[in-house]
This record gives C-alpha cells, structure tokens and sequence, in this order.
C-alpha cells in the first residue's frame, strides 16, 4: 500500500467516523409504550419494557408499539432497530411521519442491527415512530434491544433516555407565609373530558405533611384519596417506623378505606371508591387542629359530593412532631404509573381559599410553576402551566411543546365565592344518626347515661333543680361547664374557678336544645349527638362524629352580651 493511499484511507475513515457520531441518535426499546397497555409482573413492573432487555414479550398482533422523539433539525434518517426473533418470518411494519416501512426480524440468540427503512422529517417537532406486528411465526412477534436513527435530522434529535416512562410531574406551588396560622385550605378542580386517563393523579391540596386529590386507577375505578406522612425518615417500609414517628388514624366516613402507604415515604392512606366524572368541578377541603403542647396535629380532608350537594369526611389523621398549622401549599398532575405516559393529562384548578385561625378567609389569585426531576433534566420536556380565565391550569404528557418554565408565575382574577362549609349535614349523616342512635340506646339500658327526657334529639338530665328562670335563645348564659366524650370519657375542656359568659344562641344547636330545660342555679347534664355538636368536624380534642356530654351549672342569665370568651361549645 503506497503511502499517499494510506493517507486517504485514514482521512476517508477519520471523516466517516466523525459523520457517523455526530449523526447517530439511539433510543432505548425500555421507552416505549404499547397500546393496549402492557400487563404487569408480580412486582408491579411492566412485562413487555425491560431496563436490560428493551421490548421484550411482544405476542398480540393486536398491540402496537409507540415511541417518541423530537427533531431539532430538518432532514432525512435512516432507521435501524436492534432486535431478534425466535424463527423466520416474523414481520413489522414501522410508521414514522405517514411513511410506511415493512422488514421481516433478524433470528438468532444474538441481536442483530436491521435497517427498516428511511424518513424524511421536513419540520422541527414531535414525531412518533409506530410499530406493527403483521405476521408472526412463534409466540412473540420479536425483541428489539434499541431503536437507531442515522442521518442529518438526528442533529439535536431529543428522547427519552431513561426507562422510566413517566410524563413530568408538573405542580402550582401557592404562596403563604411560614407564619400564617392557617387552618383550612379550600380547592376546586376540573379535568377535561379526554384528560382523565388511567394511571392519573390530579392533587388538589397538598400540604407540608401530605395530599388530598382524586385519582384514575383503571378503567373500572376512580378514587378520592387523602394521605398523611409519617415523621422520621424511612421512604420504604412502615412495618420499619418507629412507634412515636407513626401517623393514627382517628376517624373515617363511611366506606372509606384506610391503611399504610410506602416507597414514597410512609404513612396513613386513605380513599374513597368514588366515580368522578370529567367537565364536573369538585370541591376539596382539607383543615388542620395543631395541639402545639403535645406536638400532633390533627389533618382532616373532605369532599363535597355534587350529587348529593353535601360534604363527606374521607379521613381524619393524627400527625406526631409536628404541632404546626397548614404550611407548603401546592397542587399537582401526575401520571404515578408511566404505562400510558404518553397520554395527555390536564387539570385545572380554581377558587383557592385559606382560612386563619380567627375564621377569616383569603383567597389566592397567585402560584408558582414547578415541576419534579424528570422535568428539571430535560428528559421530558411535554409540561406545562397557565392560566385560563379564572382557572390555573397544568398539563403533562401528549409530547406536545411546552407552555411554561419551572418558576414562572401565575395570576388568576379573583372570583371572590367564599367557600360555605356546612358539615351538620353532611353525605354520611343518616347512617351516623342511626349509629349513634344505637350507641345511645346500649348507654341508656346498660347504665351508663341516665335521663330526664329529651328534646329535639338531645337527651338530658337535671341533676340539680334551679330556683331561678329558664334561660331564652337571645341570652348570655353564665355557666360552669365540662365536656366529655361519651365513647371513653375523656375530658376535652371545662371551666376553673370563674364561670364562662357565652350567647346562647352562638352554641352549638345541643346546648341551644337542652340549656333551656335548666333554671338558673340549677345543674344539667346534655347528651348530644354528633349532628347537634361538631358533626364531622376535626378539632384537636374531639373525634368527627362524636357525642358529647357536658355537666353545665347555669350560674346566672344576662341580657346584653358579653365581650371576648372562646367556647369548645362554640359553633
């Protein structure tokens, strides 16, 4: 071989090369995403996308494969696949930008690099390449380990590089300063018809120590779900936290499921089997009672169910070290599977209201824009946020291009409704009045309660007659009281050495019931039902759905009403 030969032999191979690297795109076969859906093995994990092996387990000539990448620079490529088949014959056909393209599979043990054909891309943007089995010879229709586009439209090409298949987690991050002492955080979410799609998450208030949203869990199953993280730091298993770390349950509607969730922290789970529907606006409430003394406080989430126009406890959680009110307001989208992650999901968002603990409410016209790791990175890049009219919307999935950046701020105009929040009647309230019907009947027969008569629902008992007149609903009854619940007894509050003023008509509807039936200087003992006190109300000391019994001595009746007293009998 002459030197001046070498030479060019070197040069041409040097330019070859170089061409080849810079124009060579490979996507991982583990990013696709098969429709139908793929089933799942006993671990949960997809059966047909595998980190090490690609696509693997392709039998139904009935399922397609899908896989998605966007072109930065306009030109032609050649695609090749990296596959096998177990015996001859197995055919594909592969569909990129209406351009068809048939190949029969390579057989072997081996993988083997066959070129599929050539496409042209004449404008930057999302494409999708489709693949087809069109005929088949053994159980699978072939294995492909990776998926090579070669050629000058693979400049800047972008894909997913990563197995997991998940759109972004896209969020609205509300604005409230860490010295708010809120109590209550009010939401209303809407899902587009076509947006619902299994494997979906849309969160409507998330807090510092959990979230309360509605999910799509497969075709025949929607849910609400409310959960609250345990303290400590174990992210995998709750049979590992200790004790004093663990989040309790205190109370739950009726069939409400509740339990343990873990592998993305632990804590208590709850939900409710409920079939949502899309273009309908739900309502979502979630409230908080801190005990700062004791560090817990109690969070509580209710729904408000539109066909019966009433809301409905999900749960009531206690949370140990914390002792703290409503922090880290946000909401989000998520798509928690990444089967169906190149569907489209959006949400909207509406109406946002706060509540301090001088009952006065605020609403939010403002949030930021985030979203998780995935996004951050660039390896998915279909998000997005805004706002339409007075809605704040997100968006993810659909390999669409993005309307927003992390850190952008939104602004909606205000609606200025209020929420009304009237628990007294509520979705569970006739099968907790026969609950607790029940429950006082055994009291009577076994003992534990005795009774003068009742009124209006609330029994009572005049333990010590008055010589003085019965008090009426526009006056200020001075009393000495305690309060206690009838399940265990334990005593939530009372009075000390002085006597409490209160406007009778300011209490709730059980001492506006039965505190007439006592004369002044007298002493009476109230049983009150749940829908005559708190309902399903979550307060730091007493259970939603509980009867209470207050032991009241009505010391004196007053006709102007006083100033300042906060009362547990207190609507």
């Amino acid at each position: 071989m002459t030197q001046k030969f070498l030479f060019f032999s070197i040069l041409f191979l040097s330019i070859f090369s170089g061409v080849n690297s810079q124009n060579i795109q490979v996507i991982p076969a583990c990013t696709g995403y098969a429709v139908p859906i793929e089933g799942y093995t006993a671990n949960g994990e997809s059966d047909m996308f595998f980190p090490n092996h690609g696509l693997s387990g392709w039998s139904s000539l009935h399922q397609q494969i899908e896989y998605y990448f966007y072109v930065v620079t306009p030109g032609k490529a050649d695609l090749f696949f990296t596959a096998r088949a177990d015996v001859q014959g197995n055919q594909i056909q592969a569909i990129c930008n209406n351009h068809k393209m048939n190949a029969t599979m390579p057989v072997g043990k081996a993988f083997k690099e066959v070129k599929i054909g050539s496409v042209e891309f004449k404008d930057p943007g999302y494409y999708k390449l489709l693949i087809k089995g069109l005929k088949k010879n053994s159980v699978n229709i072939t294995e492909i380990q990776s998926i090579k586009f070669a050629g000058e439209a693979t400049q800047g090409m972008h894909f997913n590089k990563d197995c997991r298949r998940n759109a972004a987690s896209v969020h609205l991050k509300y604005p409230v300063a860490d010295t708010s002492k809120l109590v209550a955080f009010y939401n209303e979410v809407t899902i587009p018809a076509g947006s619902d799609l299994v494997n979906s998450y849309f969160m409507a208030c998330g807090f510092k120590r959990g979230y309360f949203g509605m999910q799509v869990n497969s075709n025949i199953e929607r849910r609400i779900i409310f959960s609250v993280w345990d303290a400590g730091t174990e992210s995998f298993d709750r049979n590992k936290v200790n004790s004093e770390n663990k989040v309790s349950l205190i109370a739950k509607g009726e069939q409400v499921f509740a339990g343990d969730f873990g592998n993305e922290g632990t804590g208590g789970h709850s939900h409710w089997v409920y079939d949502w529907k899309s273009d309908e606006t739900y309502r979502f409430l979630i409230t908080a009672a801190p005990d700062s003394a004791n560090g817990t406080t109690i969070y509580a989430g209710y729904f408000f169910v539109p066909e019966s126009q009433k809301w409905k406890l999900i749960a009531t959680f206690k949370a140990p070290k914390d002792g703290e009110y409503l922090h880290g307001l946000y909401s989000f989208v998520e798509d928690f599977d990444g089967a169906n992650g190149q569907g489209y999901r959006k949400a909207l968002f509406s109406n946002q209201w706060v509540r301090d603990d001088n009952h006065g409410w605020k609403e939010i016209t403002e949030c930021n824009f985030s979203t998780d790791a995935t996004g951050r990175s660039g390896e998915r890049t279909d998000f997005g946020g805004g706002t339409e009219g007075e809605n704040f919307y997100l968006w993810n999935g659909g390999f669409t291009q993005s309307d927003a950046k992390y850190g952008d701020i939104f602004r909606r105009n205000p609606q200025n409704k209020k929420p009304t929040i009237d628990f007294s009647r509520n979705v569970d309230s006739a099968i907790t009045a026969d609950k607790e019907k029940a429950q006082l009947k055994q009291a009577l027969k076994s003992g534990l309660i005795d009774t003068t008569g009742s009124v209006g629902g609330v029994y009572y008992k005049i333990v010590k007659e008055g010589d003085g007149s019965y008090p009426e609903l526009p006056d200020t009854v001075v009393v000495h009281y305690k309060g206690s619940l009838l399940s265990n007894g334990s005593v939530f509050d009372q009075t000390k050495a002085e006597p409490a003023s209160f406007p009778l008509n300011r209490l709730i509807k059980g001492w506006q019931q039965g505190i007439p039936k006592c004369r002044k200087g007298g002493t009476i003992r109230l049983i009150i039902p749940s829908s005559l006190a708190y309902s399903i109300r979550s307060l730091d000391v007493i259970p939603p759905n509980s009867i209470l019994v207050f032991d009241v001595t009505l010391v004196d009746i007053k006709k102007e009403i006083p100033k300042g007293n906060s009362d547990p009998a207190r609507n």
